[in-house]
């Protein structure tokens, strides 16, 4: 025991950036969702994680085939031939994909510098946001994969690589496609969990009455884009630095005009109708920011 929590202690000291992200990925989670649905994503998440990537080194599904580089094996935590902090990191990349298709899909307000989404149950557990989101986790790793890769140049290490290389700076398109897959389900399964401890009348996100609890998920996602870039033009990858900004200027920009024309031309009282239906404890905050934003548009 006192060797793994040694080297638990030194995962944290070797990745402290993966542990800042994570724990953005629990406050946003809890203040949006509740404490108990960020705590059971992170475990089955994990689990889900953890055996796509076991199957992945055995057997090529669904990531293609890669290994992993054993240098920090004994030092930092491994679970069955899998660094600890890997499987760790896509819970609070699912999240923050899922807040973007959130983000998306729902009606937008906004007052003073934040944002309120008039999320919905059936907008939170839709097919289309699952599939978005998954598109969302796909996106984040067309940036990370990369630099990744290269982290012998940088501070994360070389921890893994690809047999036979692949036609993306290095990284074939199996990988791509086993994150589209896994992260439906990663996105799925959060859904289910969020869906499942509403039933049992578990305590929402209205316990937090602040309107950061939209905010935190979209802005971990703009954080993990960010610092993906930097650690790119930081080790003299130049090229893929630049794709990744085309990347994500474009989409960013798409997003933006959608959002401005949901907010501007949709029917703001029947989309905050609906939302205080489904969430009646944040019908204060939702309708204060509301009618801070007509009162400021009038003006």
């Amino acid at each position: 025991m006192d060797t793994i929590l040694q080297q638990l202690l030194n995962t944290i000291m070797l990745r402290p950036y993966v542990f800042v992200f994570l724990a953005a990925y629990i406050a946003g989670c809890s203040m949006h969702l509740g404490l108990k649905r960020a705590i059971a994503f992170g475990v089955a998440g994990y689990l889900i994680t953890w055996a796509s990537e076991f199957s992945s080194i055995h057997t090529g599904i669904p990531y293609g085939y890669y290994y992993y580089i054993e240098q920090t094996k004994g030092y930092e935590l491994w679970i069955f031939g899998v660094p600890f902090m890997d499987s760790l990191s896509y819970i609070f990349l699912t999240y923050a994909s899922y807040s973007m298709a959130l983000f998306t899909v729902s009606p937008l307000i906004c007052s003073s510098g934040m944002f309120y989404l008039l999320e919905t149950k059936k907008l939170r557990n839709s097919l289309f946001t699952t599939l978005l989101g998954a598109m969302y986790l796909v996106y984040l790793d067309i940036i990370i994969d990369p630099v990744a890769l290269r982290g012998s140049r940088w501070f994360l290490g070389q921890i893994y690589g690809y047999p036979f290389g692949g036609v993306y700076f290095g990284v074939p398109i199996a990988n791509f496609i086993g994150w589209l897959v896994v992260g439906f389900i990663l996105v799925f399964v959060l859904q289910r969990v969020d869906e499942l401890l509403g039933r049992r009348g578990t305590r929402d996100y209205i316990a937090f009455d602040s309107g950061l609890r939209h905010m935190i998920g979209p802005g971990l996602y703009a954080g993990i884009v960010v610092f993906n870039i930097f650690m790119t033009f930081f080790i003299g990858e130049y090229n893929i630095g630049w794709v990744d900004i085309f990347i994500v200027v474009m989409p960013l920009f798409l997003l933006w005009a959608i959002s401005h024309i949901k907010n501007t031309m949709g029917d703001t009282v029947a989309c905050l109708d609906a939302h205080v239906r489904d969430f009646p404890g944040a019908a204060r905050l939702a309708c204060d920011i509301a009618r801070a934003a007509s009162v400021r548009r009038a003006s």
